[in-house]
């Protein structure tokens, strides 16, 4: 059931320091410190976007799962592969865009075998003269932006231990924000701020344990009643179980500046199964909000408590700033893989609304008095009893891909998944490195039949405006610009120019492989405007392509491949770079 929502005459806004005076680059994948993913730039619109041509491509000589952004500085375009996350500079002052050099980080091989979903990397960042980025052996490097020359290179994690790193890097002040991924093998999930110049760690903060290694002290104020107390991290779980309960960190984080606050989200609980870790499990599958300085916790709201799907909490924190019942309210807008669109008060950790974006059966919304999710019983995963139907599935409503918020049009741009589930619990035992999910899960497909959407979501009604339906689902980002478009692409390989206030397409061009990249627009050195997107296909939703798995095994890819059969025959793999300008 929706919460209801007040009514406002004020269209929600951008906050001012996500505001750019120029727009040529793009520096961040998250264009900005808020995660708008919005550009200023205007020459492609809605009237001569269907002229719309490649102006060059390059091959990043790797055929996996493409869901880097492509940045852009100056005259310089810069794009990670998946491993061996090889960075490219490309040189866009000369024809063609040829390769100015390459910088190849000589990943470990063994890393490709503890990645739960595919090798994927998910962008470099741009900062005072360098690119960083992380490499799926869990490190995080800075090279020269002009040069490729490594400046420094820190160990983060531990793959034999199940850590790795496919999250793009944050850079605010002089810190370096990362964390890891490896929820699936009983990781104990962290962020960790590094110096920019140096690359040595400045403070790191556990998503589990005692109070000192999450960085709970004084100035931790939750909103909510079950946030407060002391050792959370421990004592909502069984006894030692927090030393392998996830809580892995490898979504985007955003940036208040004017509050020098960082907000990023904890992944699932380990293992999958809930029947083995009763409780809460802080501070796993929720949203932190820290010091940017100290690392300190200022305020935590969880969005599942005891998460019984891997409701993982990474999926974007957009910040945006509204007015809500007559009072101005700095917001986070969070669109989470429960099926619920979040606003939350990005000051106080206040819920000020929950509303199903799509279909749900496995619980029934928020209670804003306790911001408790009200779970359906029929739907707990009790062991030894198979759950048939539960939507939505174990990648969510909606997993990583990233949304946009337009400035201009006031509305966020969900990609998101339309798919449901069979679950079955079963005993997970801990052996470092190796999987520790504990459940047999199969996606089907959700209510229609279809797997993907992409649609448009006023904030102030709480209510969709518009919906594209898509084959398969929706797994990469999406761009907003002012010129009143949308770009997307789909898994079939189709890159699509959408009308942001009507959802009506009016371009697309096929590239050679799905896409679940992020696109990026920029101003090239001779003015005019281009757009950029990686075509290749694979990550969880795709890896029965980008991994050659058997379409017979519908378990295989933690249950992904049971809904993706088809995937085979639309689409192949890929690894090109495609940029597109008007005639």
């Amino acid at each position: 059931m929706a919460q209801s929502q007040p009514s406002s005459s004020s269209q929600p806004a951008a906050p001012p320091f996500a505001v750019s005076s120029d727009d040529a680059q793009w520096t961040m994948p998250t264009k900005n410190y808020a995660g708008t993913r919005y550009s200023e730039l205007a020459e492609i619109n809605t009237e001569n976007v269907k002229n719309l041509q490649v102006a060059f491509t390059f091959s990043l000589g790797v055929n996996r799962g493409q869901e880097s952004s492509p940045l852009v500085v100056g005259g310089t375009l810069y794009v990670v592969s998946p491993y061996p996350n090889i960075l490219y500079a490309l040189d866009l002052t000369q024809p063609g865009a040829p390769l100015k050099w390459q910088y190849n980080p000589k990943a470990m091989a063994a890393s490709q075998g503890v990645a739960c979903c595919d090798t994927v990397n998910r962008g470099p960042t741009y900062a005072d003269g360098k690119i960083f980025f992380n490499t799926l052996d869990a490190y995080t490097v800075a090279v020269n932006a002009e040069t490729g020359e490594e400046l420094w290179k820190t160990k983060i994690g531990e793959i034999n231990m199940g850590e790795t790193m496919t999250m793009a890097p944050l850079v605010a002040k002089d810190k370096v924000l990362v964390g890891i991924s490896g929820g699936e093998y009983g990781v104990r999930g962290f962020i960790e701020a590094l110096d920019a110049n140096t690359g040595r760690s400045v403070w790191k903060a556990y998503s589990t344990g005692p109070d000192q290694d999450v960085k709970i002290g004084p100035s931790f104020k939750p909103f909510y009643d079950q946030d407060k107390g002391k050792d959370l991290g421990v004592a909502t779980w069984p006894p030692s179980a927090w030393q392998q309960g996830g809580g892995s960190v490898w979504g985007f984080v955003t940036y208040d500046p004017d509050q020098n606050l960082i907000f990023y989200g904890t992944g699932n609980p380990g293992p999958w199964n809930p029947n083995q870790r009763p409780g809460d499990n802080k501070w796993t599958a929720g949203v932190f909000a820290r010091d940017l300085d100290t690392g300190e916790a200022r305020w935590y709201y969880q969005w599942n408590a005891h998460d019984l799907h891997d409701w993982d909490g990474i999926n974007e924190n957009i910040l945006v700033d509204l007015t809500w019942n007559g009072q101005p309210r700095k917001v986070l807008v969070h669109p989470d893989r429960n099926g619920l669109l979040y606003i939350v008060d990005r000051t106080t950790g206040e819920v000020l609304s929950a509303n199903f974006y799509h279909a749900v059966n496995s619980h029934t919304g928020v209670d804003l008095s306790t911001g408790k999710v009200k779970v359906v019983a029929d739907k707990y995963p009790v062991q030894g009893r198979v759950l048939r139907g539960v939507c939505p599935t174990a990648p969510g409503a909606k997993d990583w891909s990233p949304s946009a918020f337009s400035h201009k049009s006031g509305l966020l741009y969900i990609p998101h998944n339309n798919l449901c589930m069979d679950w079955e619990s079963m005993e997970a035992n801990y052996i470092a490195g190796t999987p520790y999910v504990g459940a047999e899960v199969r996606s089907i497909p959700g209510p229609g039949g279809h797997m993907g959407e992409l649609s448009a979501w006023d904030l102030i009604q709480g209510k969709e405006v518009w919906t594209i339906n898509e084959r398969f689902p929706v797994w990469g980002g999406v761009v907003a610009t002012a010129g009143d478009l949308i770009f997307y692409g789909n898994m079939e390989g189709w890159f699509k120019a959408v009308d942001a206030r009507t959802g009506e397409v009016l371009w697309q061009f096929k590239t050679s492989s799905g896409i679940i990249g992020q696109p990026t627009t920029y101003r090239g050195p001779d003015g005019k405007q281009y757009v950029a997107i990686l075509s290749g296909v694979g990550g969880w939703a795709g890896s029965i392509v980008s991994g050659d798995l058997d379409p017979r095994d519908g378990t295989a890819a933690l249950g992904f491949v049971n809904a993706m059969r088809d995937l085979k025959n639309v689409t192949t793999k890929g690894g090109t770079l495609y940029v597109f300008k008007l005639p």
